[in-house]
């Protein structure tokens, strides 16, 4: 059967705003496909439960996304979110790799990603904390609004702290799983090539910068997995406020 459109369920929850009372009566919706609700899903639902089970549901995506990204792997391991070697000095890459160090590339790439990997633990508290934050307008905006509108309103409200906090534990970790060498190696062994532009690019900044987007990445997967699959509603407040299967 074709999963229910999460318009479907922004269609149940429109006579809210019209309601001063801040509650509202389940209209009727049989010809919408929406689920039949069965025993308790029948009380309405008020807008704190609504804005509740919205943060129930950012915590949990927010939480399974970091913790895939935080494992063994969770980035090298991912083709999505995998970083690779830096774009602006792709021609380093493809040098040593003729020059017969591709041995060393593959090592400089991996320990990249091993620091991000190392890197993704420290965000789980603060999309939490912006989790919690959030307003009844927010709610209502992420709801109405496209399918990453929660991943997208943590960007702008985590990502300077992100970067804040990810830059020292990126070249901590840069240098516990020997990025740091890797690269210095990489580069030094590059810019002794005769007639080659010298280079030495920023790999803290680098390294910051695409450890936070594939992190975004699984969030922005967790959100859609969690609006559009029941299954993936693990409790009854999510059940409820997003729709629970009949």
């Amino acid at each position: 059967m074709k999963k229910l459109s999460f318009y479907s369920f922004l269609i149940f929850f429109a006579s809210l705003s019209s309601c001063a009372s801040g509650q509202f009566n389940i209209p009727d919706v049989s010809g919408l496909g929406l689920p039949k609700t069965t025993g308790s899903t029948n009380r309405p639902l008020t807008e704190a439960e609504v804005a509740n089970g919205l943060k129930e549901a950012l915590i949990q995506g927010t939480s399974k996304g970091t913790a895939q990204a935080s494992q063994t792997n969770g980035y090298y391991g991912n083709s999505l979110i995998r970083i690779p070697f830096p774009p602006e000095i792709q021609k380093v890459e493809t040098t040593l790799r003729n020059m017969g160090m591709g041995s060393e590339v593959d090592k400089f790439v991996v320990s990249l990603n091993r620091a991000a990997e190392d890197a993704a633990t420290s965000a789980k508290p603060i999309f939490i904390s912006a989790i919690k934050s959030l307003t009844i307008r927010d709610v209502w905006n992420i709801l109405r609004g496209e399918k990453d509108a929660a991943t997208q309103y943590l960007k702008r409200t985590t990502t300077p702290q992100l970067t804040a906090s990810f830059k020292p534990i990126i070249q901590k970790s840069l240098d516990k799983v020997n990025a740091t060498k890797h690269y210095g190696t990489i580069i030094t062994a590059y810019n002794k090539v005769p007639l080659v532009q010298k280079v030495n690019p920023d790999l803290n900044a680098y390294a910051t910068d695409k450890a936070i987007a594939g992190l975004f990445t699984l969030v922005a997967q967790e959100e859609a997995n969690i609006r559009e699959n029941p299954i993936a509603r693990t409790t009854e407040l999510l059940k409820r406020v997003f729709g629970s299967k009949g």
